[in-house]
């Protein structure tokens, strides 16, 4: 497998520093990509550069994964129009472990002479004293080399300026790159295209410092079809950790992409071979209602990131809310999967001393909650054979309805025909 052919026919390659596809196709190579642990989760956002790392180690190389545990600290001004808060050491620590162990699931580390390997650069970072540091590093590169970055005029340019903090940023993703250039013969760094100054720096240090030849490539930036951010959702970013983001939503934010964005995502975010994808982009072309390309888009990429049960568990989710799963299905998922599961769907909190009583179906759907508007219409449509509790027809509105009814102890599920779900939560 050619590494810079197999970017390229994905979707994924944007600049690449010449000779360096001639130094990949002459055997085994190292390169590395930086993660910054500025959340104690990785997200969707960072899946390129996790796949660009996957795709490299399966064409023959050796990919290091650098967390930032030094980096993180001061804050990278790429893409940024603000200055980012600091962390404590304790968070950034937090952080750190949090990431490598999600890292840990993408890339073997078992493999031979090109198995993966972490590193943080806090490690040879933790005792380079300031004076050292400008010393041996800053004097190789000028204050005016720096300034020439895009990502330092636009932050110069803007309103809110650039502390000297930032400005340093780029020399010390510098020295990454050439501490892993001396000591692991790490000659390629990559990165999503907004790190190219960056990367670039590190290049030039270490010819200037060692007259060293290394090299870059970057990948595109994500983006959806019209133009918005990659990862974002009405509720936020959407992480890989299950705590964050379920593996329903996860799985749900895959299978609702656009037919266009489809097309992009199936390439970069799973591994599946040429054919395949283009078997099913022709069979998605003709019969675009099925979503052929979203169902295995999602289903690749939530087994790759949670694992098959959760994939399966997605599943049965979406049958609980669309088809005709049943109501027992809720407890096999915990707390924060049920919130999960109805997220963006109307939610009401009931006391629980309310429901111990007994209350009758239109005073807990119109008066205790607001599923309905009065009491009228709740009785209106529960007699016309409309409305359910826990996926069970109301057979009256006198039906009463008590603590047993819960769902973990906690839920009550309300639907108003077959779409209209509310959930109800026990307080």
């Amino acid at each position: 497998m050619n590494f810079v052919e197999e970017l390229r026919w994905r979707g994924m390659l944007h600049d690449i520093m010449p000779g360096t596809e001639d130094l990949l196709n002459k055997g085994m190579t190292s390169g590395y990509i930086g993660f910054d642990p500025t959340a104690d989760s990785l997200h969707v956002g960072h899946l390129t550069q996790i796949m660009t790392l996957i795709h490299f180690q399966r064409a023959g190389h050796k990919p290091y994964a650098l967390v930032g545990g030094a980096t993180g600290m001061v804050g990278d001004p790429s893409g940024k129009s603000a200055e980012r808060n600091l962390l404590s050491e304790d968070v950034l620590q937090h952080n750190l472990e949090s990431v490598q162990l999600q890292l840990q699931k993408f890339l073997d580390f078992n493999t031979g002479a090109n198995s993966a390997q972490m590193v943080n650069n806090y490690d040879w970072f933790k005792s380079f004293t300031f004076l050292d540091f400008i010393r041996d590093v800053g004097k190789h590169i000028t204050v005016n080399y720096m300034m020439s970055k895009d990502s330092v005029k636009k932050r110069l340019e803007g309103d809110t300026g650039m502390s000297f903090t930032e400005f340093t940023y780029q020399l010390v993703q510098g020295y990454d790159f050439y501490y892993l250039w001396k000591h692991n013969d790490c000659v390629l760094q990559m990165g999503g295209s907004d790190q190219w100054g960056n990367i670039v720096t590190g290049t030039e240090l270490i010819r200037r410092k060692d007259a060293g030849e290394a090299y870059a490539l970057t990948t595109q930036l994500i983006k959806k079809a019209d133009g918005t951010k990659f990862g974002k959702t009405e509720s936020g970013a959407v992480w890989l950790d299950p705590a964050r983001t379920t593996p329903y939503q996860f799985y749900q934010f895959w299978l609702n992409t656009t037919d266009v964005d489809a097309k992009a995502y199936i390439r970069i975010f799973t591994l599946l071979e040429r054919e395949a994808i283009e078997a099913m982009e022709a069979e998605q072309d003709a019969a675009p209602h099925l979503r052929v390309l979203q169902k295995a888009l999602a289903k690749d990429i939530t087994i790759r990131v949670h694992g098959e049960a959760e994939y399966e568990k997605a599943i049965k989710s979406s049958e609980f809310l669309f088809g005709n799963t049943g109501i027992e299905f809720l407890n096999e998922l915990n707390e924060a999967e049920v919130i999960g599961l109805f997220e963006g769907v109307p939610n009401f909190k009931i006391a629980l001393s309310d429901l111990q009583a007994g209350i009758n179906s239109v005073d807990l759907l119109a008066a205790s909650t607001a599923v309905f508007a009065s009491k009228g219409e709740a009785k209106k449509m529960i007699q016309g054979g409309g409305v359910a509790i826990n996926k069970v027809k109301i057979e009256s509105p006198e039906s009463v309805y008590n603590a047993d009814a819960l769902i973990g102890g906690k839920f009550l599920v309300a639907q108003k025909g077959k779409k209209n779900y509310f959930l109800i939560v026990v307080e």
